[in-house]
């Protein structure tokens, strides 16, 4: 692919706002393309970032005498969490709008920073989707790398790319901001964590494998998931007369980041990784869809004790005393050749009380697409198009 601006998906919203993403996702890309404001500042540029720490009053005379609604930019942010009082107090002041940019509201929320009182909202980027993409949008290879910008604008290098990612984010998202103390454990957890992409976690065991305490596993986790590189997905819990397996699965954002965190960067992608990583794919094209189309809508996996499972329902209404819970659920299969015996879980949750399933659908890596007694089942990339198109939820 030429090495092309790609639009995406986010708009720019009217008033000042956070935006946050795991390193290397377009996130100052975005923002040098769409705001194009002479008032950019990098706070990666260490002569900028010395002034600023050491003088953070400086910010108001280095954008001037500007008019209200101007906008600035402060990329890194976290970087200087102190700064957060003097943009305050410039909003306030002079009504200029920030964006505030960066990887992590972890250090931030552990210093103890002034968030701006909700006056800034937070938006959130991911790697590439099918939504922004489109015609360029490669299934196969997103199984195997991912779809991280560099990845996808170079493809041949995707796997130097991502073991540098790796390398780099230990590097600067841990070691030099201090999220852990002792980094060799947290290295085996990175290992650990990138194998069972896609599975439901058992902190104890994971402890035990990366040699840590167990409540370092916890405390790991919550690093994955601040800086974006990893979201729970909660299991659904429709009534309680059915014995729900209650622990979360853990998914990388990017298949590619997690097969290079796992360390597997360089071997061949076996069947049953591939089968994760089509399940990350999709939860990462459902997440970046309920946010940027703004439905904000709970997603979760059902399962039960037997081992019945649902990979996504999709809590369209929540239930009332009156009416029922009404959901969407979605089975993921890497086959190229859909059995139908897949649909059970979906028609079993189908049957509960309390619970309206409105859709159920099958994604799979065949090519035809078809109706099943209420059951549709499409390929995965007609899947997403209809996504996309506002079609399923």
């Amino acid at each position: 692919m030429n090495k092309r601006y790609i639009t995406r998906l986010l708009s720019i919203p009217a008033y000042s706002f956070f935006l946050f993403g795991p390193r290397g996702t377009g996130k100052s890309t975005w923002l040098r393309h769409t705001l194009k404001t002479p008032h950019y500042f990098d706070l990666l540029d260490s002569s900028l970032y010395l002034e600023l720490m050491r003088n953070p009053g400086h910010l108001e005379a280095l954008i001037g005498n500007e008019p209200e609604d101007t906008w600035v930019v402060l990329d890194e942010i976290q970087k200087i969490p102190i700064l957060l009082d003097e943009v305050h107090r410039l909003m306030t002041k002079h009504h200029w709008r920030f964006t505030l940019c960066g990887s992590s509201a972890r250090k931030l929320r552990r210093s103890g920073t002034n968030l701006l009182a909700g006056r800034a909202i937070t938006l959130n980027m991911e790697s590439f989707s099918y939504g922004e993409l489109k015609t360029d949008y490669n299934i196969y290879s997103a199984l195997e790398t991912g779809l991280l910008p560099f990845v996808i604008q170079s493809p041949d290098q995707a796997q130097n790319i991502l073991s540098a990612y790796v390398n780099t984010y230990i590097k600067e998202e841990i070691r030099e901001e201090g999220l852990v103390r002792n980094l060799p454990p947290f290295v085996r957890f990175l290992s650990i964590a990138g194998i069972l992409n896609g599975q439901v976690v058992n902190g104890q065991n994971i402890a035990r494998e990366a040699e840590v305490p167990r409540s370092n596993v916890d405390v790991y986790f919550s690093i994955l998931t601040d800086t974006l590189l990893g979201h729970f997905l909660p299991s659904y819990q429709p009534n309680l007369k059915v014995r729900e397996r209650r622990a979360p699965k853990f998914y990388w954002f990017d298949p590619g980041v997690a097969r290079a965190a796992a360390g597997l960067i360089h071997e061949p992608v076996d069947k049953s990784w591939k089968g994760f990583a089509l399940e990350t794919l999709i939860f990462h094209e459902l997440r970046v869809y309920n946010e940027t189309y703004n439905r904000f809508r709970p997603i979760r996996y059902y399962r039960t004790a037997s081992g019945v499972e649902v990979d996504f329902v999709i809590e369209i209404k929540k239930q009332t005393s009156g009416e029922a819970s009404h959901i969407i659920c979605i089975e993921v299969k890497l086959a190229s050749k859909w059995n139908r015996k897949w649909e059970y879980p979906m028609r079993s949750l189908d049957q509960q009380d309390n619970i309206h399933v409105d859709r159920m659908i099958g994604i799979y890596m065949g090519n035809q697409t078809y109706h099943f007694d209420g059951v549709d089942i499409y390929p995965a990339t007609v899947f997403l198009e209809k996504l996309y198109n506002q079609e399923i939820f």
